[in-house]
């Protein structure tokens, strides 16, 4: 195993973990922003 390896194994670690971040983080948006709406029709 050559040092490339490692170093593209780290990236692909790295994007998948920053769009799980951003997936997650816009789910949380969506979800406050519904509860928002919903307060606001109450």
């Amino acid at each position: 195993m050559n040092q490339w390896d490692y170093v593209m194994t780290v990236y692909a670690i790295a994007i998948l973990g920053t769009l799980a971040l951003i997936g997650w983080c816009y789910a949380s948006l969506r979800r406050t922003e519904k509860r928002l709406e919903d307060i606001k029709r109450k």
